[in-house]
């Protein structure tokens, strides 16, 4: 048995690498940081495997059994590709967790979701609702901890919320789920599909390997994700479900008219709760509550914990949340809110009048499809950080102040509003000019936030 070669030293290739030096493998981890990370290194070394750092050397690849790909580590590095030639396998993390509990045969299942907006939420609400009827559930994968290490001292029978992204889809091959959802598809990480065509195609192999048993779920408003994944996949098997804002043909989930959501199973049609009731705001929660529920039924969920669920069900942090109410101003953190898509959603789900922080590291996908959207909504725009020439090109004419630095735009977006207003960190941008990643850059907003509200 030769090594196996972890490319990237990152949450998942660190995770990858200690999962399999447990298991007994020879590893060496490879990253394209020109120096130690001191806390990959001390991990790392924690199991006694190499880490070499700069340019992936590859004489790694002498006697090499495997290479494991870090998600953010495209399959088209000099190295991956090398390694094709080689004939030695090329796989990500989300495939080899996959081999590993399949290889348990415990019982655990995987309720998978991809999707370019909501995915998180959606992850992490549907683990909340196998909770709520007390079966064991883990979220895991894109939103923060690797299949891989989420299996670390699961007890049998867990049921894994398993958020992938289309970086993470590229490298599967055996990978399949019971059940796996395709949310919505917008512009984003077209720098490393291409088109948009390519994009989806990278999130319809979600749907690649499923069996007869497993579902496959895709928005109503969105049929082009079922045709893909039918055309891409022919050995794709599962059984088609949908959701959406009318009554599926099918299984699926739904909003009627009214406000309520209804389930549709085997067994019948079952309304759950009207949207009045969620904690989470805006009709792209409605959709993503939708298909929560749709996931946690097939992992077993029973009616009464779903019901249960949503209307507990509190939010994740950095994505639409309400972290302050003064003198009738509300404040609302959507750090998460990256891309141009995320931004609108955030926008709709608001009434306004809005003061609005945008900017941060461009994305080169524009910003003029924010103007719709804030059409008799806007009380002031606040651009910053480096993305202010690409704002002021797109939205210069709106209401806006410039201001660079985030602590001082935040301060001047929270002394602009007034009784009424909602002030929405939502940026439609990256968090890299001034911040390690959205988190962080949350963080720092809610806590500007707390010192106004005193």
């Amino acid at each position: 048995m030769g090594r196996i070669v972890v490319v990237g030293a990152g949450r998942s290739g660190l995770g990858a690498a200690e999962h399999l030096a447990k298991a007994g493998k020879e590893v060496v981890v490879t990253d394209s940081r020109p120096g130690p990370d001191p806390q990959a290194t001390a991990r790392l070394a924690a199991l006694a495997i190499p880490g070499v750092w700069g340019p992936h050397p590859l004489t790694l690849l002498d006697g090499c059994e495997e290479v494991v790909l870090s998600p953010g580590v495209p399959p088209r590095v000099p190295f991956a590709r090398e390694a094709a030639a080689r004939g030695i396998p090329v796989i990500g993390e989300l495939e080899l967790a996959h081999r590993a509990l399949r290889a348990r045969g415990d019982g655990s299942v995987l309720l998978a979701v991809t999707g370019t907006n909501g995915k998180s939420t959606t992850t992490d609400l549907t683990a909340h609702l196998l909770k709520a009827c007390g079966l064991p559930a883990r979220a895991c994968g894109n939103l923060g901890i690797p299949l891989v290490t989420a299996m670390d001292g699961a007890e049998p029978a867990t049921r894994f919320a398993l958020e992938c992204s289309s970086y993470q889809l590229e490298t599967i091959r055996d990978f399949h789920a019971e059940a796996a959802a395709a949310l919505n598809l917008t512009p984003d990480h077209l720098a490393r599909h291409g088109t948009m065509e390519s994009y989806r195609r990278a999130k319809a192999r979600i749907f690649q390997r499923q069996t007869p048993q497993d579902l496959r779920l895709t928005p109503m408003a969105d049929p082009e994700f079922e045709a893909v994944a039918l055309a891409d996949a022919p050995l794709a098997q599962g059984r088609s479900a949908q959701f959406g804002w009318e009554c599926p043909p099918g299984p699926g989930a739904w909003c009627d008219g009214y406000g309520t959501l209804w389930l549709r199973d085997d067994w019948g049609e079952h309304p759950l709760v009207h949207r009045s009731k969620l904690r989470i705001p805006g009709d792209h929660n409605v959709e993503n509550a939708l298909a929560a529920a749709v996931l946690a039924r097939h992992g077993g969920a029973d009616l009464e914990g779903v019901r249960e669920g949503l209307v507990t069900y509190p939010g994740l942090a950095h994505r639409m949340v309400l972290c302050a109410d003064r003198r009738g101003v509300k404040v609302y953190n959507d750090s998460k809110g990256t891309n141009t898509d995320a931004t609108v959603t955030a926008i709709k789900a608001l009434p306004g009048p809005l003061v609005l922080l945008l900017g941060g590291t461009d994305k080169g996908t524009g910003y003029l499809p924010l103007r719709p959207a804030l059409d008799g909504k806007l009380r002031k725009l606040v651009f910053l950080g480096e993305a202010i020439p690409q704002l002021e090109g797109d939205l210069g004419d709106l209401p806006h102040l410039t201001i660079r630095p985030f602590d001082d735009a935040v301060a001047a977006a929270l002394d602009l509003a007034r009784p009424g207003d909602q002030v929405l960190l939502s940026p439609a941008c990256a968090s890299f000019d001034q911040f390690e990643n959205f988190e962080k850059r949350g963080e720092r907003f809610e806590a500007l936030v707390r010192e106004w509200a005193k």
